[in-house]
């Protein structure tokens, strides 16, 4: 079947705009026959043998988010103005082939984690639309999750590139603060702003943020080339790596069922061979109290307060009232305040390396519940503040993070998040990969089961001790002449034996590197157990058990060692 082209895809996102009805994602769409051009022009680069790596990738920026071409409103009809030229962001964007068709609808400002606070209507959840969306990008992530585009450029200060990736079950991704320049962005807070990336796989939602980033030369906050150099080869993942999760009471007031898709979701990364310990994150906590409790708030004031305090007559219809409350209660702060939280802040800084000293990185739910319309109009200040108990700290306290699908609770989407050190964009994701890919499992029978010689190959592999398991009555175990010792498990025909074992998971690239790894005459082949089940094992070579000793009467490698 031919691969579609960029005008299929195109094409097919206008049809699923169609066919959903659900126009309060966008405040612009192009009109669908400019984006065709674009596509045709796209294929036709593509034709004449342009690398181009996001060729054809149907994309949609967030309205505070300049597109050439299209009006930026950030959500406020009177804040309107038509830029002559693409954000830097967006600019990497269609450079690499992707095919912009709109503007998505936000929490006004950026201000907010909840995608209700917009005169352009409250964007619905993608799939449970009586409940919220998630803020302050919300029709980026609703466009993703509904399959209308293939990725979308969303804004974080607070955690608006994660809460609604949470609540709509796809990526989103924020790199370290500064990697993405926010040039032709409309600032919420300017020192803290970052450019986000939504998709529904974790390799496109990569692959795009690693194409935005790198400074341009126009944004003084971005990163430097040589800053990055410095610590980005040093992002990877030890063999077995360390992660925190949060003590158990600061994981009170999840919404119901969350904390129990929590645990299981830190012990699905455990599976993957990761340590997972608890920490003391009452530092961040405290810190995400600050972003819109303390002076920083004053920053929002200066972003776009002089815009609402001219408008005032339009609170309540052009401009949000909860939104209009937060950015104006700004201006009412010192700057003696102001230093004062940037001395707190600096104190709990310190308090919270210290929890995570010897973690890669920090699991945690990504927000807190998700609430339905009803239940957010009666307390809408409240309401948003609990969406950022775990995101609001990243951006103060200078850290990476990454949001990820972790299943359903009630048929809605649960998600977790992945945060760590500045410049550790590589080491989140790499875990996120590693949660996100399926696990396997292998039965070993020999010198790999636990304390035996071997057993450090399966726990450097990313390996995990599932359980013992007795394969059924058809197999034959010899004593192979090796070094170390081993045995060799070899299904036959007659005279069979159950022999015990172990079953252990790994991460599917640790199987891999482990199955490449195996010396002849080992193999891996399926092996049926005593329950049934068929699962991967190390079997061996016919030939290698000729002259063997057969020890299966024993029932196992570590009852023939005592023997």
């Amino acid at each position: 079947m031919p691969h579609p082209t960029a005008t299929d895809r195109v094409r097919a996102a206008y049809q699923r705009i169609r066919a959903l009805d659900r126009p309060e994602i966008w405040i612009s769409l192009r009109e669908e026959q400019a984006a065709l051009d674009d596509a045709a022009a796209i294929d036709a680069r593509v034709a004449a043998g342009e690398n181009l790596p996001l060729a054809g990738t149907v994309a949609g920026v967030k309205d505070n988010i300049d597109v050439a071409g299209l009006d930026t409103t950030a959500a406020a009809p009177s804040y309107r103005y038509r830029p002559e030229s693409d954000a830097t962001a967006v600019g990497r964007l269609r450079a690499a082939g992707a095919i912009v068709i709109g503007k998505t609808n936000l929490d006004q400002f950026a201000t907010g984690l909840v995608g209700a606070r917009s005169p352009y209507g409250a964007v619905r959840n993608a799939w449970r639309p009586d409940r919220i969306s998630g803020g302050s990008s919300s029709g980026s992530a609703v466009a993703v999750a509904l399959g209308i585009v293939d990725v979308a450029l969303g804004t974080d200060t607070a955690g608006s590139g994660r809460v609604p990736a949470a609540l709509n079950g796809i990526i989103g991704l924020k790199l370290t603060r500064g990697r993405i320049p926010t040039t032709g962005v409309v600032p919420a807070c300017r020192t803290l702003d970052c450019v986000t990336v939504f998709a529904r796989d974790l390799a496109t939602a990569r692959q795009t943020a690693e194409l935005l980033a790198g400074p341009d030369g126009a944004d003084p906050l971005a990163r430097t080339d040589a800053e990055a150099r410095q610590h980005l080869p040093s992002v990877g993942l030890p063999a077995r790596p360390r992660v925190g999760v949060p003590a158990a009471d600061q994981l009170e007031g999840l919404a119901p069922g969350w904390s129990d898709a929590f645990r299981d979701a830190a012990n699905r990364l455990a599976a993957t061979g990761v340590d997972v310990v608890d920490v003391d994150i009452e530092p961040l906590l405290q810190a995400a109290k600050m972003l819109y409790d303390g002076a920083f708030v004053a920053e929002r004031y200066a972003a776009v307060g002089a815009h609402i305090d001219s408008h005032r007559e339009l609170i309540g219809t052009d401009l949000d009232p909860s939104v209009a409350a937060i950015v104006l209660g700004g201006a009412d702060r010192t700057a003696v305040e102001l230093f004062q939280d940037r001395e707190e802040l600096d104190r709990l800084a310190a308090l919270a390396r210290d929890a995570l000293a010897g973690c890669d990185a920090l699991l945690t739910p990504t927000t807190t519940w998700h609430p339905t319309f009803d239940e957010l109009a009666a307390d809408p200040i409240g309401g948003n503040s609990r969406m950022g108990r775990y995101t609001n700290f990243a951006n103060l306290l200078d850290m990476t993070s990454l949001a990820i699908p972790a299943g359903t609770v009630d048929g809605a989407p649960f998600g977790v998040m992945f945060t760590a050190a500045a410049f550790r964009d590589g080491a989140v994701q790499q875990l996120a990969e590693r949660f996100l890919a399926p696990a396997l499992e292998v039965l070993v029978v020999g010198a790999h089961l636990t304390d035996q010689p071997l057993n450090h190959q399966l726990v450097a592999a990313g390996g995990t001790l599932v359980g013992s398991a007795t394969t059924s009555a058809d197999y034959a175990l010899f004593a192979l002449d090796t070094t170390p010792p081993k045995p060799g498990l070899l299904r036959v025909e007659r005279a069979g034996s159950a022999i015990v074992g172990e079953v252990w998971s790994l991460p599917a690239a640790g199987f891999g590197a482990f199955v490449a790894g195996l010396p002849a005459p080992m193999t891996i082949g399926s092996v049926l157990l005593a329950d049934g089940r068929r699962v991967p094992g190390f079997l061996c070579e016919a030939v290698a058990t000729i002259g063997a000793k057969n020890i299966s009467g024993h029932g196992g490698w570590l009852a023939w060692l005592r023997s």
